[in-house]
């Protein structure tokens, strides 16, 4: 687990770009399933970074404009037996100081009269507007009483902002404590997906599947699936996120599944594997195999520092295009293909997605013109696919498919973290050899 030491370097570090600005962050809340049953609790990704406080409506303030001992307050629930019988134990505000870190910490309910004044110094306020409906009318009305006093006082918060673009470019670099985390992450996950294709075979329902990776999240002590598991087989496998998992395993079928496990302390892997029910590919499917998975090796040996995501499904494109020119699936030359965007109805998503707290974790990709270049520290999926089915149209120019391939759908990821020499594949235990799909 990440140490109170490293969230208390994580908010230094987001003090320091803060300047004179106040950031309010507030805690995930409890979502209702139905009727009075709320569904497991997920905290807030950007308040976990900052806190590591696993307790749901809490609210940090982050005050860089503060003298020392009261930069970071916490309002939380306080202790209350009556209702941790019902829900669970709570740090309280003691255990706020005490454990995470807090300079000071308040009971939530006093947040309404205490926000003003922790706010005011400020030169403005850090808060992602649309998002938090119980905190967001507490500070939009301090800020409007800094405003209707600022003509006698001289002083007011000057403006609104979101404190994201800072926040999510701390967390698009993970430090090494955090490189340690996801790689326990990959590690479990890649060994549910060995599972997986030991005890997948024709005649078993694509859930039961789906128990054994989830059964072995929980064994090895994750939290569970960090998304939906996907268990595919056939032309189910087309639909890209396809999470019914009800379906029986067919002899002669292809078993697409993308499953990651999500840590104690939320840090996720995401891997998917293809390979046939029954132990042996078609002539077809080992044709599409080969070419996904030599689009992927190629898209993941581009991963290297000053190098771009973008490069990287620029990688895989190509690849593929070549690829299924050569099959007779596409027609016509390969960068005017390309150009055209005429492999989509084959090939329709992006070749990867950043990694950490967030499955499709935070930070941008472009910044205006340009696109994000790789860093030491970045991890990114890398998941190139195929998915050859009737549910897109085939572009006019484009050869009709042909039924021998309509059903196969094929998509092979990996967890890249980019590193001072290139790269490092987190997720290497989860085998995709031909020969290791195969039995």
């Amino acid at each position: 687990m990440i140490s109170t030491q490293i969230y208390a370097q994580r908010r230094e570090r987001f003090l320091q770009r803060l300047g004179s600005v106040a950031a309010v962050i507030p805690a995930g809340p409890l979502v209702t399933h139905h009727a009075d049953t709320e569904y497991p609790f997920r905290q807030n990704s950007d308040f976990w970074y900052l806190t590591g406080f696993d307790e749901a409506d809490a609210v940090a303030l982050l005050l860089p404009h503060r003298p020392p001992g009261e930069r970071f307050v916490l309002f939380v629930q306080p202790r209350d037996p009556g209702a941790e019988v019902w829900t669970g134990f709570r740090w309280g505000t003691e255990g706020a100081v005490e454990h995470f870190g807090a300079d000071i910490a308040h009971p939530l309910s006093e947040l309404s009269e205490r926000l003003a004044d922790y706010l005011g110094g400020a030169e403005g306020i850090a808060f992602r507007v649309g998002r938090h409906p119980r905190v967001e009318p507490l500070v939009l009305t301090a800020w409007a009483r800094q405003l209707d006093r600022a003509p006698r006082s001289g002083t007011a918060a000057l403006g609104l902002v979101a404190p994201c673009p800072m926040l999510h470019e701390l967390r698009l670099r993970k430090q090494p404590e955090e490189l340690e985390r996801m790689r326990e992450a990959c590690r479990i996950s890649a060994e549910a997906h060995e599972l997986a294709r030991e005890v997948a075979r024709p005649g078993l329902n694509e859930r039961q599947v789906q128990a054994v990776i989830e059964q072995h999240f929980l064994e090895q002590g994750a939290r569970g699936p960090a998304y939906g598991s996907i268990v595919a087989g056939g032309d189910n496998a087309c639909v890209l996120h396809y999470t019914a998992n009800n379906a029986p395993l067919r002899d002669g079928d292809l078993l697409l599944i993308d499953a990651g496990c999500s840590l104690q302390d939320y840090y996720n892997g995401d891997i998917t594997r293809t390979f046939p029910v029954n132990g042996r590919f078609s002539a077809e499917q080992r044709e599409l195999y080969a070419l996904v998975l030599a689009a992927q090796e190629a898209a993941v040996a581009a991963v290297a520092p000053g190098e771009t995501a973008e490069g990287v499904h620029d990688t895989a494109v190509r690849v593929l295009v070549e690829g299924l020119v050569a099959l007779g699936l596409l027609r016509g030359d390969v960068d005017g293909i390309i150009e055209r965007g005429a492999y989509r109805h084959l090939y329709m998503h992006r070749t990867g997605h950043w990694l950490g707290l967030d499955v499709h974790d935070v930070g941008a990709y472009r910044l205006g013109e340009h696109p994000v270049t790789l860093e030491p520290g970045m991890v990114l999926t890398v998941e190139p696919g195929l998915y050859v089915s009737d549910r897109l149209p085939v572009p006019d120019d484009q050869p009709a498919i042909e039924e021998r391939w309509k059903g196969i759908g094929i998509r092979i990821e990996d967890d890249v973290a980019v590193n001072e020499h290139g790269h490092e594949v987190l997720t290497a235990a989860a085998l995709k050899a031909p020969a290791a799909m195969q039995r």
